[in-house]
C-alpha cells in the first residue's frame, strides 16, 4: 500500500488552518511574517503544550492523548512569546557552554601535554578500555573508542587544513601538539577524550570544578554536550527531555531537581562558570530569562516543565542572594 503524502498548504491556509482550530490570531500579517522566517512545523513545538489534553484509558493504563485544538484562549502572540523566551534561552547557554568548552580543553591539554605532546594520539596516555578494548559489534566492529576518536579528529583537521596554524604545523613540526590541537576539537570531541583519559587525570580536572568524581564529571560533560547540540541546532530547548541525563550530586538543594528537565543543567553551567569566571554576571542574565517565562491567560504552560523548582534563587551555587 503506498504512504499517504502530506499535502502542501499555503501560509495563508496554515494561518487559516490554525485559527479553525481555536487559535485566535490577532494579527495576521504579523503571524503570517513568523510563519514564513520559522516555518509552520517549528513553531508547532512550541504550540504543542496548548493543544488540548485528554486521557484515554487502555487496559487500566491512563494514555495522554493531544488533539489538534487549542485550548480555549490561545493566541497565536502566546506561542511568538514562548518562542522567543526559549531564543534567549539557547543563547544564553551557549554563552556558557562556550566558556565550558575552552577552559575543559585547555584543562586536558595542559594536563596531558605535559607527558606528552601528542598524548591525543598515543594509547599509552590514555585509559586501556578507551584505547585497547575493541568494539565486538556494530559498525564500528574491531575499533576502539580512540581509533573512532582519531578519525573524528583527522576529519576536523582536514577541514581546518587552510588554517594558518594548521599548515605551520605540519610543514615544521613533527605533528600537531595537543595545546594546538584542541583548536580543531568541538565541544564532542573534547567529551570523548576526556572519558577516555586515565582515572587519576580524570579525577584532577573534576576536583577543579567541584564535581564528586572524573567518572561524574565525564557524564556532567556528556549532558552538556547534548544540551548544547541542542541548542546550536535551534532546537526546542526550554522543555526538552534530556536522553543525555547527568548524575544529580549529593550537594544541598540539588536532590529537588529533576535531571531530565533543562533546569539541572543551568544549574550545572553555572557551577562550572562560579570556577571559570567568577565575576560573571551570567546568573543574573539568567535570573532575568526566567522572570521573562511567557504567562498566557489561560495557563496552558508553566515554568515547571522546564524544570525550575521554589527558592532556586536562594541556592549558594546561584549566588543571587
Amino acid at each position: 500500500m503506498p504512504r499517504q503524502q502530506k499535502p502542501w498548504i499555503s501560509l495563508d491556509q496554515q494561518l487559516e488552518l490554525l485559527k479553525s482550530r481555536g487559535m485566535t490570531v490577532d494579527e495576521p500579517q504579523i503571524a503570517r511574517s513568523y510563519l514564513e522566517k520559522l516555518g509552520y512545523y517549528r513553531l508547532s513545538g512550541y504550540w504543542y503544550p496548548f493543544r488540548q489534553l485528554s486521557t484515554h484509558f487502555n487496559q487500566e493504563l491512563e494514555i495522554p492523548i493531544r488533539h489538534d485544538e487549542f485550548v480555549e484562549g490561545t493566541h497565536f502572540r502566546d506561542i511568538v512569546d514562548l518562542y522567543i523566551f526559549d531564543k534567549r534561552l539557547r543563547l544564553h547557554a551557549l554563552d556558557a557552554l562556550e566558556r565550558i568548552e575552552m577552559a575543559v580543553r585547555v584543562d586536558i591539554a595542559h594536563l596531558l601535554g605535559e607527558i606528552d605532546c601528542y598524548a591525543h594520539e598515543n594509547p599509552k596516555c590514555l585509559h586501556g578500555h578507551f584505547s585497547k578494548q575493541v568494539k565486538k559489534k556494530g559498525p564500528a566492529k574491531g575499533k576502539t573508542e580512540h581509533q573512532l576518536w582519531l578519525e573524528k579528529y583527522e576529519k576536523a583537521i582536514w577541514r581546518a587544513r587552510r588554517e594558518p596554524f594548521i599548515e605551520h604545523y605540519k610543514k615544521n613540526y613533527a605533528g600537531i601538539p595537543i595545546w594546538v590541537a584542541i583548536e580543531v576539537w568541538d565541544f564532542g570531541m573534547m567529551s570523548m577524550l576526556y572519558s577516555g583519559m586515565k582515572l587519576q587525570h580524570q579525577d584532577k580536572i573534576a576536583e577543579k570544578y567541584g564535581a564528586p568524581s572524573g567518572h561524574d564529571f565525564s557524564k556532567w560533560l556528556r549532558s552538556l554536550n547534548f544540551v548544547r547540540n541542542v541548542c546550536a541546532h535551534h532546537s526546542r530547548l526550554w522543555n526538552i527531555n534530556v536522553l543525555e541525563r547527568a548524575p544529580i550530586p549529593d550537594y544541598e538543594h540539588w536532590r529537588q531537581i529533576n535531571n531530565s528537565r533543562p533546569f539541572f543543567y543551568f544549574c550545572l553551567m553555572q557551577k562550572l562558570l562560579a570556577v571559570i569566571s567568577p565575576n560573571s554576571t551570567w546568573n543574573k542574565r539568567f535570573d532575568c530569562i526566567v522572570e521573562s517565562f511567557p504567562e498566557p491567560q489561560n495557563n496552558a504552560i508553566n515554568a515547571s516543565e522546564f524544570g525550575i523548582v521554589d527558592n532556586w534563587k536562594s541556592w549558594p551555587v546561584w549566588g543571587l542572594k
